[in-house]
């Protein structure tokens, strides 16, 4: 992530803290050397949703900021209920929405009670109700979570005609619509790079956005990003990715009028009265591969499920897990054991097999 990039960030985190109590916006403050900055947005925009609850339900009658620690310290467990309930059926949140924001308010309540001290030694809080509230049991399995992935991703040869879809065959859908057609020409170079590397190399929608020119290093075909946790680390990509690539990068300055100090890998074409051209944002992204999905006849693909595709590409021909791992950046080695499940063939031919022993006949 640049550092433009990510001040535009905290900008934000400290529009959301400015309406948010004193002691919220002292959590993050010390939050922010040990977590990411998009992660602490999401936190900030939790708090908010959980402190105008507070207000409507009646808890406090005065302003959000106002909100003092003596009223989180009344919660029964009941009203933490009653907030994850409105989450479901009022805001339709689904259960792993609802147990992320809980896992902020756990953060943030596990600071006041265990680590915040007033001047004369003592926590913020005694009481901490998030302490005794449990997070919402996701009962899927990692078999069941797999087998509901693999109908939304990319197999064997699916993984060069979506790519080539991109590339050229697109062109086939919109050859009717010159506005489209010729806005497919513009981007084709670009659009073709952005899914080539993800399908090359398993990176996240954040990690392609943030990416800059200095970031790639083509001899090592090595990319430079930063991972959840403000971690450095370098991925390697494919060969194809680094074509595609380098196809890009050769009509990049000529097609998007580029400066020589936009320094941003993936860029848009110029927009506005001032023909802007600016870093391609994350949104642009989703709907460019979101574009190209619904064309390609797979609408459930989507920037993560390419993700999910190379990763199952990579168990599938390396049955190597501590390596994908890494390549991924998974802080836990069990998020990376579901592309077990994925590519698991040898369960699939027992299953075949047992067809074979109901066709014998009987003694």
């Amino acid at each position: 992530m640049t550092d433009e990039r990510k001040n535009h960030i905290y900008d934000l985190i400290d529009e959301k803290t400015a309406e948010l109590p004193w002691y919220v916006r002292e959590y993050v403050d010390k939050k922010m050397r040990t977590m990411s900055p998009r992660s602490l947005l999401n936190y900030s925009h939790d708090f908010l949703i959980f402190f105008d609850w507070l207000l409507t339900e009646g808890f406090f009658p005065g302003k959000r900021t106002d909100i003092p620690l003596d009223c989180l310290e009344k919660l029964t467990p009941q009203s933490i209920e009653n907030f994850l309930t409105y989450l479901q059926f009022r805001l339709n949140n689904d259960r792993f929405t609802i147990n992320r924001k809980l896992s902020s308010l756990k953060s943030l309540f596990n600071y006041l009670q265990n680590v915040a001290e007033t001047d004369d030694l003592k926590p913020y809080l005694v009481r901490n109700v998030m302490a005794k509230i449990a997070f919402n049991k996701i009962k899927e399995d990692q078999e069941t979570v797999a087998q509901k992935m693999a109908g939304k991703i990319l197999w064997k040869d699916e993984y060069e005609q979506f790519r080539q879809f991109v590339a050229q065959d697109y062109c086939t859908t919109v050859k009717d619509d010159v506005k489209l057609l010729n806005f497919h020409k513009q981007n084709a170079e670009r659009d073709t790079a952005i899914v080539s590397l993800i399908l090359g190399s398993g990176l996240r929608l954040s990690e392609v956005v943030g990416l800059d020119l200095s970031d790639i290093d083509f001899k090592k075909r090595m990319v430079r990003v930063i991972r959840k946790g403000n971690k450095e680390q370098y991925v390697y990509f494919s060969e194809q990715a680094g074509l595609d690539l380098e196809d890009y990068l050769q009509v990049r300055s000529g097609k998007y009028h580029l400066m020589a100090s936009n320094k941003a890998l993936f860029v848009s074409a110029p927009m506005g009265p001032k023909g802007t051209t600016r870093r391609l944002s994350p949104r642009a992204i989703e709907n460019l591969v979101k574009k190209y999905a619904v064309a390609f006849g797979k609408p459930s693909l989507s920037v993560h499920k390419l993700r999910h595709s190379f990763a199952t590409r990579y168990q599938a021909e390396n049955n190597d897990i501590p390596k994908l791992r890494r390549q991924l950046g998974h802080s836990s080695i069990q998020t990376t054991m579901i592309y077990t499940h994925l590519s698991n063939e040898e369960l699939k031919r027992a299953v075949d097999n047992m067809d074979d022993h109901f066709d014998e006949p009987d003694d």
